[in-house]
């Protein structure tokens, strides 16, 4: 089973998208209580900061999709919501 961590998606990040720039926080214990919310304040809610070449010449749909296609197994094992912020 996947872990989800901020540290597990930034490696999984990395392996996938082989970023320039990379950020993922944690913003779980922000939505304690809200849909999604596993009760534990972590693992949830991420934020990731991120600039890859390969996101060069695509549209925002799709730079986010290679990062939502490179989480799926996060998603599946609990990850709520993720905020994706492109960097140049």
């Amino acid at each position: 089973m996947t872990t989800v961590t901020a540290a597990a998606i930034e490696a999984r990040l990395r392996e996938v998208l082989s970023p320039t720039q990379l950020e993922v926080i944690d913003e779980s214990a922000a939505h304690a209580g809200h849909a999604g919310s596993n009760g534990l304040g972590h693992g949830t809610h991420f934020r990731v900061r991120i600039g890859a070449s390969a996101f060069a010449g695509k549209s925002r749909v799709a730079q986010h999709r290679l990062v939502y296609d490179a989480l799926r197994a996060f998603t599946d094992a609990g990850l709520h919501a993720l905020a994706i912020e492109i960097r140049a």
